[in-house]
């Protein structure tokens, strides 16, 4: 009977304790993953074990094809704190994340990939600057180990190009580690767009924001899955989800090159009326029209972009369907 009513007296304090702390959630987009879970697993628990928080580790399955859905499940059944939201096919990392900012439950919710490219000792950094007052605390990279020249040049200039032209400033070597205050969660739920850039959606968010810099460690296992495919996509989103600078753009080199259209207009009518010469032109004429007509192409290229994101918006369709949520 004494052994029941220990039983009872602790589980009472358990649940006042789970009651009265704060509870992190932790968002970790899943794609093909499967030999970085359980190591993922054990170090974000180490770490978040000896935090003074109540914590969860929301995964979500981006439609992976191999074991990855499999571990999750494991994990959820031996490990209170975990859950896991297996997507119906494959919808993309923001999209993911965008799933896992909807269901987490924390007062604050952490998201970051499950690569240990970003180290989940920084976490600890995140919850302090939160504590202190600041609603979204963001991280940057200042080098990634395993990058290489090229991707480090294309990076830098993606991001000079995108602040130019865009009202809203975006860290340069920012990432999708970060933490966000409920407040700013649930503020972002509003933003329902199918083209999301999450790092520029958070920069329109306001509130008060902390920074935290790191040099992003080697993938633990296997092989970064943003091929150039999805990088330039990814890319392209950002700008025209924040910028409408490549139609003004459009606008005004078809601008210019029609006024020079007219002064060759001219320069051909008065060598026609006005002078005994031939215009044997043809090969001027026929660079002429081919320019002219990429230059066209171009501005049709970018309006058609535009007029395409806005035909995705209107469908109003769901963002993800989930197949299966798993937990304990």
């Amino acid at each position: 009977m004494s052994s029941f009513f220990r039983h009872k007296v602790n589980y009472v304090i358990e649940v006042i304790e789970a009651i009265s702390l704060k509870k992190v959630s932790i968002v970790v987009p899943v794609y093909n993953e499967e030999e970085n879970l359980r190591e993922f697993h054990k170090r974000i628990t180490e770490v978040m074990s000896k935090e003074p928080y109540d914590y969860s580790i929301v995964f979500v399955n981006d439609g992976s094809s191999d074991n990855s859905a499999v571990i999750l499940n494991e994990l959820a059944t031996e490990d209170k704190h975990v859950e896991a939201y297996l997507l119906s096919r494959n919808y993309g990392h923001q999209m993911a994340i965008t799933c896992g900012l909807d269901n987490a439950e924390g007062d604050a919710i952490v998201t970051m990939d499950g690569d240990m490219q970003h180290p989940p000792e920084i976490v600890p950094q995140l919850l302090r600057l939160w504590e202190e007052g600041n609603e979204i605390v963001i991280t940057k990279r200042m080098a990634t180990e395993d990058a290489g020249f090229f991707k480090n040049l294309t990076s830098s200039a993606y991001y000079k190009l995108i602040n130019a032209m865009s009202k809203v400033e975006i860290t340069p070597g920012g990432s999708d580690f970060r933490l966000m205050d409920r407040i700013a969660v649930d503020a972002f739920k509003q933003y329902r767009e199918r083209a999301r850039f999450i790092r520029g959606l958070v920069s329109t968010l306001g509130f008060k924001v902390a920074k935290v810099e790191f040099v992003a460690p080697p993938r633990f296992a296997g092989h970064s899955k943003f091929n150039l495919h999805k990088m330039l996509h990814f890319a392209l989103d950002g700008i025209t989800a924040f910028s409408n600078l490549p139609l003004r753009w459009a606008f005004y080199v078809g601008l210019i090159f029609g006024m020079v259209s007219l002064v060759l207009l001219g320069h051909v009518l008065y060598v026609r009326f006005f002078t005994p010469d031939a215009v044997p032109g043809w090969a001027t004429t026929t660079a002429s029209v081919l320019f002219l007509g990429a230059i066209q192409l171009v501005g049709i290229g970018i309006l058609g972009e535009y007029i395409g994101r806005i035909f995705e918006e209107i469908k109003h369709r769901p963002l993800y369907l989930v197949s299966r949520h798993i937990k304990k």
